[in-house]
Formats: structure tokens, C-alpha cells, sequence
């Protein structure tokens, strides 16, 4: 799936809600909202005020995904890494995470290869470079903390 660079706290809630199962109307119905003041929140219109982070996290936990962390994480020049807990770890579980990082690490290169075709990296190519790199490294970063809390002493985890 190819994630957008997401610059601004709009774009996050766009994201979230054109990423959610069955789009906004179904959005709206999982935080008890109605359409209409949805729609003015998420969209900010009529001087209404934004979706909370609390809105936005009970839906990125439905649809699966970590947009508002990741650019909450990109503001301060860090990386959002999710945490698996220690009991729903095994191996199948490793297995997967090496695969998924692989696949992000390819798409690294990917975006350099096709960012070097013409000669030039030009900054919307940077920039979807970097973006790619971050998925990489939180993706190879929780599979390196979760080999450690399956593998690990009981006590030595954390």
C-alpha cells in the first residue's frame, strides 16, 4: 500500500478517514457521531473545531493504521515504532514482521531507483524517500524488539 507524505494535521484526518472500512459515513457512526458534525470537524468548516486525537486514534484502531502518530513523530524528526505485546508473540509472528520490513526496505530502493531515473532527486522524490525510510526503519525496529521480548528472560524485558 502506498502512503501519502502527510504534511499538515489535515492531511492526517484526511488520510484517516479515506483509509477507514466503508469511508466517512461509517467513521462517524464509530465515534457516535452524526455526518454533519463529522464532516465540520474533520473538515474544519464553519469555525467548528477539530477531531480530538482521541477521535482520530479510536479510528486509525479500527482501520489499522498510524497516521496521526507517524506525523506526530515526524514533527519532532523521530519515528513512531508500535509495540506488540510479549504474549502475542512467536515465531509465525517474527516470520512476518522480517517479511514486511523486507518489503519496506524495497521500497526504499525502489523510490531511489525511480528518484535517480532522470538524474536529478527532486524534493517531492526526497521526500517520499524519507517517508519510505521511517516505515522501514519503525518496521525493522519493532521486529528487533519483538525477537527480543519472545527470546528473552522474562525479567530482562523492560
Amino acid at each position: 500500500m502506498k502512503r501519502p507524505v502527510l504534511g499538515t494535521r489535515k492531511d492526517v484526518v484526511s488520510a484517516v478517514i479515506c483509509s477507514f472500512p466503508g469511508g466517512r459515513a461509517y467513521a462517524a457512526a464509530s465515534i457516535g457521531m452524526p455526518i454533519k458534525k463529522f464532516d465540520n470537524q474533520a473538515y474544519e468548516n464553519a469555525g467548528s473545531r477539530p477531531l480530538t486525537d482521541e477521535h482520530l486514534f479510536r479510528l486509525e484502531q479500527q482501520a489499522g493504521t498510524t497516521f496521526l502518530p507517524d506525523y506526530i513523530a515526524g514533527l519532532y524528526g523521530g519515528l513512531f515504532v508500535p509495540l506488540t505485546a510479549p504474549e502475542t508473540l512467536d515465531n509465525v509472528d517474527l516470520y512476518n514482521r522480517s517479511v514486511k520490513a523486507a518489503a519496506k526496505r524495497g521500497r526504499v530502493d525502489q523510490a531511489i531507483s525511480e528518484a535517480l531515473d532522470d538524474g536529478i532527486i527532486e524534493k517531492h522524490e526526497a521526500d517520499a524517500i524519507v517517508s519510505a525510510l521511517l516505515k522501514y526503519m519503525s518496521a525493522r525496529y519493532a521486529e528487533v524488539l519483538a525477537t527480543i521480548q519472545l527470546y528473552s528472560n522474562k525479567e530482562a524485558v523492560r
